[in-house]
């Protein structure tokens, strides 16, 4: 493979000539794309809920939440908030571990040129056609109707809506709820859909919509998860998140397994080699499609160089990427800059590292690049060590990123 400048030129059996060349002897595959998180909030360890609840309500009033994750929340954002040290915190554990493109990020975000990852439903390649509701019934009537104008307009290709988490009648009335408010469309995503009938996954195929399934904070919270299996069946676009830290996987790489396990469980009629490729496809190519975002998400000729080069431990490439972990990542690009990688290879394929980072990552010694820059200040751009430290010195129990 060819990278040249932003884009991959070309995809070859034969090994270029004329430019520098890293053989990886690994497995390189699109840079992962997370389509469901809450950046933000991914500085905090992972918490062990107290019970199953019924629905997402229940859990936001407890309080056991109201300890582990809000009253820290509020500590970490009071003035002077630390809200850019949270999103870029948050960022750099996406990227390490291998994602190149998120959602979810606060709309109260600093600011795209200041980004370590791409933001699916913030500006991207030069648009912002995407929008996130978290909470449809905090949504007005004249709000629903404004965002259904923009989705038939083309404004809006991709929203993404927090829809049926739970288990019970009030989850699975919210999708009621936004049939009602006209927002079940060929650019509607569901985020979650755990507590959808069989006739709403219908409902979902038949209005071209999309589902995100998260199953390790679903399984987590509720003890069950979206019907996954069912909706593939369907043939309805299915994409994967990591949701957060506090109930959600470690990263999308280990959000994989756990998907996995799942659709093993819920009996989905896929030959092993076929499931890992379907699962391989919903953080890559079909998520890409789902999020409406044609220039990611392929390894292919014109297509962006957001790329993820993983260590190969098994003969098969397909399985070597779910079996993967974050410490198999060696390298990962985006737009063809050198995002993070191996510092062997850093050192060989760029004429200074000088201003890169130097990490430490389950023994690996790799290279951080955070120079991005600082909107409307001259201030250089702050290392990892440096976003660490602050979020240290106001809250100790910061979660760890190579953990």
């Amino acid at each position: 493979m060819v990278v040249n400048g932003a884009t991959i030129a070309s995809v070859g059996a034969q090994k270029p000539s004329g430019v520098k060349v890293v053989d990886t002897k690994g497995v390189i595959l699109p840079g992962l794309i997370d389509l469901h998180g809450h950046p933000e909030y991914n500085v905090f360890s992972a918490w062990e809920p107290p019970k199953l609840f019924a629905n997402r309500y229940r859990w936001r009033d407890s309080e056991e939440y109201k300890l582990v994750v809000r009253e820290p929340w509020q500590k970490l954002t009071a003035d002077p908030s630390l809200l850019r040290d949270l999103t870029r915190y948050a960022e750099a554990r996406a990227l390490v571990g291998g994602a190149t493109a998120i959602q979810g990020a606060s709309a109260k975000y600093p600011g795209k040129e200041e980004a370590l990852v791409r933001n699916v439903d913030l500006r991207i390649f030069g648009q912002h056609k995407a929008r996130s509701m978290i909470d449809l019934g905090r949504t007005t009537p004249e709000d629903r109707t404004k965002m259904r104008a923009k989705i038939d307009a083309g404004d809006v290709t991709a929203l993404y809506v927090h829809l049926a988490e739970g288990l019970d009648e009030r989850s699975r009335k919210e999708f009621t709820e936004l049939t009602k408010a006209n927002l079940l469309t060929g650019a509607t995503v569901i985020i979650h859909g755990t507590a959808l009938t069989e006739a709403q996954l219908r409902d979902v195929k038949d209005a071209g919509a999309k589902i995100v399934w998260s199953p390790q904070s679903n399984l987590r919270l509720y003890g069950e998860t979206t019907a996954a299996a069912r909706a593939i069946e369907l043939g309805i676009p299915v994409g994967l998140g990591a949701d957060w830290l506090p109930s959600g996987s470690q990263s999308l790489l280990a959000e994989l397994s756990v998907a996995r396990r799942e659709l093993q469980r819920q009996k989905i009629g896929l030959t092993p080699a076929k499931l890992n490729r379907t699962l391989i496809q919903a953080v890559t190519t079909d998520a890409a499609r789902i999020a409406g975002v044609d220039q990611i998400g392929e390894v292919a000729a014109g297509k962006a160089a957001d790329l993820l080069v993983l260590e190969r431990h098994l003969q098969d490439p397909w399985e070597n990427v779910v079996t993967a972990s974050p410490s198999w990542v060696q390298l990962v690009t985006i737009g063809g800059d050198l995002a993070y990688g191996r510092a062997d290879w850093m050192n060989d394929l760029l004429d200074d590292t000088a201003q890169l980072e130097g990490l430490v990552a389950w023994g690996n010694r790799m290279l951080l690049d955070t120079s991005y820059a600082l909107a409307g200040t001259g201030e250089p751009p702050p290392r990892l060590k440096e976003v660490r430290e602050r979020l240290l010195d106001r809250y100790a129990q910061t979660g760890p990123i190579f953990a």
